[in-house]
């Protein structure tokens, strides 16, 4: 567990039949609270599993005794399946009770109600009422099974099966040294579940202990797993291999334990399907053996890390949605250069555009192909620069939420309130002021305008205005207005982090050039092709007009895109021909 030793705890499956001796639960925990969706949910998880293997949630103990235990996680469970043998020996379906006994120091006499079940009693006290309340429960659903006695006999006969042959529990045996209260707020107070990976860890750590003639390795693999966790929590390595499904890990070596487990993704993984898939594999050839694979992945997560090549690229993937599971499968028995050749063809198969598909992308039908094209466009500069340690900072992408931004916003309809309307003219306004080679009256007239509004302003007084302070800062060309360099098209779009607000989101370039100034002198993070789009980067020098975003500049920023030296060129894929 985070922060807590597992060394000295002991795990195992046990059927549910092997549970054997006393249990009792102290007095930090509550009584039974279970009511029938519980009652019924386990109940119906034991059938469903139809005889296969099923383990349900992990039984915490401690030794308490040569055949007692402290039951410090799990009452509420062996207190159920406790309630389930009792009802069909009680009902004539089976001769044999529960394997084993359970007791209460604050509650004696729940100890002996579970033995009786007197209904007379039920509501004698709380703790009684829900006891009994389950075993009903329990009666009902074996009644609605099977509806007659010959039928209720084959549902009972197969329940039984299960208890006996393949339904388990994750049987902890917890370190003596460790505060059972401590443990058990964390479990049920703190509602933070056992693991997987710490589930995994115990079961590792209890093999590897030398016995007879045997070398102890225990002690080796707790120190590499701590240094694997600390290596992990690095935020710039994990940041780059985190697929969604890991990213709010609690333990970041759970990415690599999943990933040699396989298996169904999401919903559909079974419970502790990680932790069960790597018991049975350490059973083939030795838990040990199992745990070198996780020392050899998390090198290979290193070695990636360190040939910036893969780390930009894997990067990229991965934000777009790749799995860090299949780009491992993408790895095996290929060598680096072959590697780096398959990331290639796999990012370009994400991607799917040609040139032209490049062309007539629009923020209003292709946004999120945009996105992936402008974030390939910004990791690709990083990757390419000569000399450089610099990174393309997944972390900082990771951590806040992403937009398209038109560069040059021609319109301000998208703007419903006053506040709205009073914070664009202002941010306008300070533009327009500093404007050079404008039309002296007309700025005269635009600033008079603007400072006459005042409060009494409504749609229609804004959208007119806004249109003439827009038209001020747009350079019009026989070529503005095609298809390829409308203001949807992605000559016009750049990533920008979220937060910004909405007046200056529909600003035209000078006032969020401006912005953009000076969010980076307060060291904000700005993309590296957002920054060199307003630090007028791609236009040739003589071309410039800092001020404006012309059509000269979108058709710069366009061939920079399209470019296979400096932008996402090599990953296009060809033009179709022409049939």
């Amino acid at each position: 567990m985070a922060g807590e030793t597992t060394e000295g705890a002991l795990l195992e499956l046990k059927l549910i039949s092997d549970i054997a001796g006393s249990f009792r639960v102290p007095r930090y925990q509550r009584g039974y609270r279970w009511g029938e969706l519980e009652v019924k949910r386990l109940l119906n998880d034991i059938w469903e599993s139809k005889g296969e293997p099923y383990n349900l949630q992990p039984v915490v103990v401690k030794r308490d005794g040569e055949t007692a235990w402290e039951l410090v996680d799990g009452q509420q469970r062996l207190t159920t399946l406790y309630l389930i043998f009792v009802f069909m020996q009680r009902a004539g379906l089976k001769n044999v009770g529960p394997p084993y006994s359970i007791s209460y120091d604050t509650r004696a006499k729940s100890g002996n109600y579970l033995q009786s079940l007197d209904p007379a009693l039920a509501d004698s006290n709380i703790d009684f009422f829900h006891i009994h309340a389950a075993y009903a429960c329990i009666r009902a659903w074996f009644e609605q099974k099977g509806p007659t006695p010959l039928k209720r006999q084959e549902v009972a006969d197969d329940v039984f099966r299960c208890l006996c042959k393949s339904v388990r529990v994750i049987w902890y045996e917890a370190p003596k040294g460790l505060d059972s209260t401590m443990l058990f707020t964390r479990l049920n107070v703190g509602r933070i579940p056992l693991t997987d990976a710490e589930l995994f860890k115990a079961l590792l750590l209890a093999r590897s202990r030398g016995g007879a003639g045997t070398t102890d390795r225990a002690h080796e693999i707790a120190a590499q797993w701590d240094s694997i966790e600390r290596d992990l929590q690095h935020p710039d390595v994990w940041a780059f291999v985190a697929d969604d499904a890991a990213a709010e890990s609690p333990t970041r070596i759970t990415l690599l334990l999943d990933t040699i487990a396989g298996g169904p993704r999401g919903r559909a993984r079974p419970r502790f399907h990680t932790f069960d898939v790597l018991r049975e594999k350490g059973e083939q050839s030795s838990p040990t053996a199992v745990w070198d694979q996780v020392v050899d992945l998390h090198a290979r997560v290193l070695g990636w890390y360190e040939k910036r090549d893969h780390y930009h690229k894997i990067g990229y993937l991965v934000a777009v949605g790749q799995r860090f599971g299949d780009l491992v499968a993408l790895a095996r028995g290929r060598t680096k250069s072959e590697f780096g050749a398959a990331l290639d063809d796999l990012i370009s198969d994400t991607l799917d555009l040609t040139p032209s598909g490049v062309t007539t992308l629009s923020y209003e039908s292709d946004a999120r192909t945009c996105a992936r094209l402008l974030l390939l466009m910004n990791v690709e500069t990083v990757r390419r620069m000569k000399d450089s340690t610099e990174r393309y900072s997944f972390r900082n992408h990771r951590g806040q939420p992403w937009s398209l931004e038109h560069i040059h916003a021609q319109h301000a309809e998208s703007l419903t309130k006053a506040e709205q309307w009073k914070e664009w003219l202002r941010l306008h306004r300070e533009a327009l002021a500093d404007l050079p080679s404008f039309d002296e009256v007309r700025r005269e007239e635009l600033l008079r305008r603007i400072d006459n509004v005042g409060d009494k302003i409504d749609r229609q007084v804004f959208q007119e205005l806004a249109r003439d302070v827009v038209a001020a800062f747009t350079r019009v060309d026989a070529s503005t207005a095609t298809t390829e360099h409308s203001v949807h098209s992605v000559s016009n779009l750049a990533l920008l982090a979220n937060g910004h607000n909405s007046a200056l989101s529909n600003a035209v370039f000078e006032v969020k050039r401006r912005r953009m100034l000076e969010l980076d002198r307060q060291g904000a993070y700005i993309p590296i092709c957002t920054r060199q789009v307003f630090l007028k980067y791609y236009t040739d020098a003589d071309a410039q007009q800092v001020h404006f975003w012309s059509t000269q500049d979108r058709e710069a920023y366009l061939n920079a895109i399209l470019s296979p030296d400096g932008g996402v060129g090599a990953y296009l894929k060809p033009e179709e021909p022409l049939s």
